[in-house]
């Protein structure tokens, strides 16, 4: 394995048409991926490609996959820029949307499996194969390259001793072990099938016994709801967003609520707080937050509104600011934006405005909301000639999304949070979609999936405000479908029985992506894919799906033309070349816009 070597000969074929061990490995992986675990400089990626060619899957290098997700950064300068943490959160990220976008030969990093939630993962949707090399096989391959950040030291060499000795229990956990020696990647293929070929059948036989085990336990306790509710209840994640002295946490995980009070005292030392929230989330939640800013000694007034978008108005937001002036808090307390999107845009209005900038926290209560308007600071409240047209740019200090307060929304509002979650992957990240695709029921009834979800949607915003702060530039990729879907919500008159923000967005996406493909920009296919995905799930990506519609296309332009990206007057749309590979496109010929909407009211 001292340098890539051509794909060896393809191993005489059985009477049947196909190697033996080929068909039986194929069957007794029974649809589950295989990762490679072990060392930088073991041959996790080398091997890995040659015996997915030889399976006949998809092989994935989980290293490739971060810089994708990272603009292009290498992994050095994701280490220098943002620290180990921050790259092995994306790291278990990537891995877990990967696991469950079907079955394929993975490599991952050197440091992956040594988290437990990880590892945990790997268990449920793959066998792991550790490559074990010794200390002397790995330095001959890693010196040869540059790239690994963990071994930036004085003496390459100890360090590397040290890792592959605090690593090591953890490996010894993997399902199967293949010694790494310094031979031909044709022969470490053959040594890791006859490997799988000895091992797959006790593993299979373990695993079937463990499951049985489990399910008889279930049953004795009779609770299988609530095993499945625990499942995953301590798994946390973490995104920071990148914007200097107004850089910040995203929280995710189970259990946030009960803790605000502890995570708000840290943020934010002895500050008192107005908490901004509507009247449905004060009844559901607003004891267990007022419970937990109690116990942690922090002094809090409530203020409540009406739920829905007609509470972002000009007259609401007055009065919020004057409950907040006279609960007497300061510059340096805390506002507390407790709810979904209209809450959020609302409080974070207030806040930009109240004493001329009150810092405030966002704890998003809906999907939508915890995977795009709590973060990124964008703050505002409607205007008669359309949506968030007055507001200002303002960063929470802190954004608390708790995922368990997702399952008292109703399963409409959940879908409408669903459709922003696709637009990340439609935008710049074409493994996120296909992981919906393959998974998208788990995203809806998994916690685990759930917090996957909301991570990568945060992450993926984060790094784009990080990157463009006020909209100057590529942060209006953030804006696919809702060029449309804003006119949509105007002409329906903001009535949230007709039409809510997540429904307009999922209409607005399949449009976009229709515009696309008659303009020759992408395939018919992707924008058929991307409409039945979303369909899948019980969205609507027809504008003749909403209720009462009666408006023609002229109406529509005419809505759009207050859309804010508007320019000198043209418009400008997010269209696609391609799933995950949104752009912008300025200036769109309105007869083209007009042309279009016309066919699509005529479908």
């Amino acid at each position: 394995m001292t340098r890539p070597q051509p794909l060896g000969p393809t191993p005489a074929p059985t009477p049947g048409g196909a190697d033996e061990r080929i068909v039986a490995v194929r069957a007794a992986l029974a649809g589950r991926a295989l990762v490679f675990v072990g060392m930088m400089g073991s041959g996790k990626s080398a091997i890995g490609q040659r015996l997915a060619a030889r399976l006949g899957l998809p092989f994935v290098d989980a290293d490739a996959e971060i810089v994708a997700a990272a603009a292009g950064m290498t992994i050095p300068e994701i280490f220098a820029k943002y620290g180990e943490r921050y790259f092995r959160d994306g790291e278990r990220r990537v891995i877990m949307r990967l696991l469950n976008s079907g079955q394929i030969v993975l490599a991952t990093g050197g440091g992956a499996f040594m988290d437990p939630r990880t590892r945990e993962r790997i268990g449920e949707r793959g066998v792991s194969i550790w490559l074990d090399a010794d200390l002397k096989t790995l330095m001959k391959r890693v010196r040869r390259k540059n790239d690994r950040p963990l071994l930036h030291t004085d003496d390459p060499e100890e360090t590397l001793r040290r890792l592959l000795e605090t690593r090591r229990p953890l490996y010894e956990l993997a399902d199967i072990r293949v010694e790494s020696h310094d031979e031909p990647q044709d022969v470490m293929v053959e040594a890791t099938l006859d490997a799988l070929i000895a091992e797959l059948p006790r593993l299979n036989a373990t695993r079937r016994a463990a499951h049985k085990k489990d399910f008889a336990k279930a049953m004795t306790h009779l609770n299988l709801e609530r095993i499945q509710a625990d499942q995953g209840a301590t798994h946390r994640e973490s995104v920071h967003v990148a914007l200097g002295g107004r850089s910040y946490d995203i929280l995710i995980g189970a259990g946030l609520l009960e803790e605000a009070g502890d995570h708000i005292s840290t943020v934010a030392p002895g500050a008192a707080c107005a908490i901004v929230t509507d009247e449905n989330v004060a009844r559901l939640h607003l004891p267990t937050l007022e419970k937990s800013l109690s116990k942690a000694g922090v002094r809090h007034k409530t203020i409540i509104v009406k739920p829905g978008e007609g509470s972002k108005s000009l007259a609401t937001f007055g009065r919020v600011c004057d409950e907040v002036l006279a609960a007497k808090i300061e510059r340096r307390d805390l506002i507390v934006a407790f709810g979904g999107g209209v809450v959020g845009d609302l409080a974070g209005f207030v806040a930009a405005s109240v004493r001329r900038g009150s810092r405030f926290v966002q704890i998003p209560t809906t999907l939508l909301s915890q995977v795009d308007s709590s973060v990124g600071g964008k703050t505002g409240i409607n205007s008669v000639h359309g949506k968030n047209l007055i507001g200002a740019f303002h960063q929470p200090a802190l954004v608390l999304a708790d995922v368990d307060v997702l399952r008292t929304l109703p399963l409409r509002e959940f879908r409408a949070g669903y459709a922003e979650v696709v637009k990340y992957g439609l935008i710049g990240d074409k493994r996120f979609f296909e992981w919906l695709e393959a998974d998208a029921e788990a995203v809806f009834h998994s916690r685990a999936e759930q917090i996957c979800a909301v991570a990568v949607s945060c992450e993926t915003k984060a790094a784009i405000v990080g990157r463009d702060e006020t909209e100057q530039g590529d942060r209006a990729l953030l804006n696919l479908g809702h060029t449309f879907g804003h006119a949509f919500e105007l002409l329906a008159g903001y009535d949230s029985e007709r039409l809510v923000h997540g429904e307009g967005v999922a209409i607005g996406m399949a449009c976009a992506a229709r515009f696309s493909a008659r303009l020759g920009l992408c395939a018919p296919q992707d924008a058929e894919r991307v409409a039945r995905h979303l369909a899948s799930v019980g969205l609507p990506t027809e504008i003749r799906q909403i209720p009462g519609w009666r408006d023609d296309a002229q109406a529509v332009l005419a809505a759009m033309y207050q859309d804010k990206k508007v320019e000198g007057g043209a418009l400008t749309f997010i269209l696609m070349r391609g799933v995950g590979e949104a752009f912008i496109a300025k200036s769109v010929e309105p007869a083209e816009a007009l042309g279009f909407l016309k066919d699509e009211l005529a479908r």
